[in-house]
């Protein structure tokens, strides 16, 4: 799209060459010059992904800068999927001549062997996470957007694709690649586990948070009674709903006990955090705490357990008559499963999009000063809507947008007063994410028989993973309400 901005521009410019040669010709060269240069410019330069077109609507700097940035990480994780895939690498095999020749030119073995399969994927999220690392470290404590920093972190994303290709492209020759890869294994799963933790701690910020808001709108409006009602009865059919269901399509009279047990058991968490949530000795030290909190833990509860158990292995007994027979899965799955290309496109395609969002969301200011336990004030959290604050909150935006916009690029520079996210903490969540997107590609600890078709026909590491942060949940939850009766002299935010 930039080629052919270049190109109409250059044509455009030749035109004008040619009319006005005789008087005006050195001051349009000069002038074709500053504008195909300005075009290049906006490569490298702050105004990122909205430069591509000018037909493209206004971005806030802020947004492109994290578009840009997560578009960096969807082309890491689309190549992660092709290395990880058996048929590409057949596909590839197959259509392109002189594959084998090249293959070896490149020292990549016979076949490309090692430019495929899981130890590929450590190498190149090695390069991601080291990518995203170092800016980490180079973006603390940044407050202010006209730094030198802070440009860097704003601009210049044409250099930066080049300097992750090179860091991506660079792992492949780290020395005893064997060791670095056991090593490397290791660092992927604490990763892993940190970015679970961090989406877990948001999850039961933001429960405490929507409570205490919805609580507080209540000294205004009695109808926000209601809502909590409605909401909190609505969330607890889902989870109450979804077990009943799991109980009838994986599980049966005979065999499914594990399936059976953790059934119980985490039905049986859900109903615990409820009890303890309008528990008298909790009301007295926590107020705020109520059923909505724990309905919506219970709903996560109910689909992690949900994830599990489709992610778990398949079983297979012989029958009467001595044919295998799956069992403890729904009837309707098999038949789901059959189009295998369609179940690894549609799933691949959802979990890393619920990745992406889970990595934007988390990078909130908000998110982040929820993570280092401060909150806003009580009464910038109350519930009061008008229309009227409404159309003066969306009329100073518009005017405040209006003089931010400058000539050329249709960029809102919305930094001008300061940051308006952590550089630093951005960059450090998607070092994580990096981590996770590694292990879980690469089916955790099942990594030496992972391929991406048959991502979806059950690993016991993923279903380990899943019932762990399932668990993790609810301890954080049960931690934030035990808390403040196991310390009292202690003041508590939640």
């Amino acid at each position: 799209m930039i080629l052919n901005r270049l190109g109409s521009t250059s044509s455009s410019c030749f035109g004008m060459w040619s009319g006005l040669l005789g008087k005006t010709g050195h001051s349009v060269l000069k002038a074709c010059g500053l504008q195909i240069s300005r075009e290049l410019a906006c490569c490298c330069g702050t105004a990122g992904c909205s430069l591509c077109c000018g037909c493209c609507p206004k971005i806030r700097q802020s947004r492109s800068t994290r578009f840009m940035y997560a578009l960096y990480f969807i082309l890491v994780v689309l190549l992660c999927c092709v290395m990880m895939s058996k048929t590409v690498a057949n596909e590839m095999k197959e259509h392109i001549p002189f594959y084998e020749d090249i293959c070896k030119g490149i020292k990549a073995g016979d076949t490309c062997e090692k430019l495929v399969g899981y130890s590929a994927v450590y190498r190149v999220c090695f390069g991601m996470a080291c990518f995203f690392f170092i800016f980490c470290l180079l973006t603390l404590k940044i407050n202010s957007s006209k730094g030198c920093r802070a440009h860097i972190h704003n601009g210049f994303w044409f250099f930066k694709l080049l300097l992750l290709g090179a860091m991506c492209s660079g792992a492949f020759f780290i020395p005893d690649q064997e060791t670095f890869l056991n090593a490397w294994r290791y660092v992927g799963a604490v990763g892993g586990f940190i970015f679970i933790g961090i989406q877990l701690i948001l999850l039961v910020e933001f429960a405490h948070k929507w409570n205490k808001n919805w609580t507080a709108g209540t000294a205004s409006n009695k109808l926000w009674y209601a809502a909590l009602a409605l909401v909190t009865l609505i969330m607890y059919s889902v989870a109450t709903g979804g077990l009943i269901l799991m109980a009838v399509f994986y599980t049966q009279k005979d065999g499914c006990l594990e399936n059976k047990i953790l059934l119980g058991l985490n039905g049986g968490l859900c109903l615990l955090i409820s009890i303890v949530a309008i528990s008298p000795w909790v009301q007295n030290r926590q107020p705020h705490s109520g059923l909505l909190q724990s309905g919506l833990i219970s709903c996560y509860v109910t689909y992690l357990t949900f994830s599990a158990l489709s992610s778990k292995p398949v079983e297979v007994v012989l029958d009467e008559h001595g044919k295998n027979v799956t069992i403890c899965v729904p009837d309707f799955g098999q038949d789901l499963y059959r189009d295998e290309n369609l179940v690894t496109g549609l799933g691949t395609t959802l979990l890393f999009v619920c990745i992406l969002y889970s990595c934007l969301t988390s990078t909130t200011r908000s998110s982040s000063d929820a993570l280092q336990g401060r909150y806003a004030a009580p009464e910038l959290e109350v519930c009061k809507f008008s229309l009227h604050e409404l159309v003066l909150t969306l009329s100073f935006t518009d005017t405040e947008e209006q003089q931010n916009v400058k000539e050329g690029p249709r960029v809102i520079y919305d930094e001008k007063r300061g940051t308006v996210y952590s550089y630093s903490y951005f960059h450090f969540v998607f070092f994580l994410a990096s981590l996770y997107v590694m292990m879980t590609v690469t089916s955790w600890f099942n990594y030496e028989s992972a391929n991406i078709e048959t991502f979806f026909s059950g690993s016991w590491s993923i279903f380990w993973v899943k019932m762990a942060s399932c668990w993790m949940c609810v301890l954080l939850y049960l931690g934030t309400l035990v808390a403040p009766l196991c310390c009292p002299s202690r003041q508590f935010s939640v």
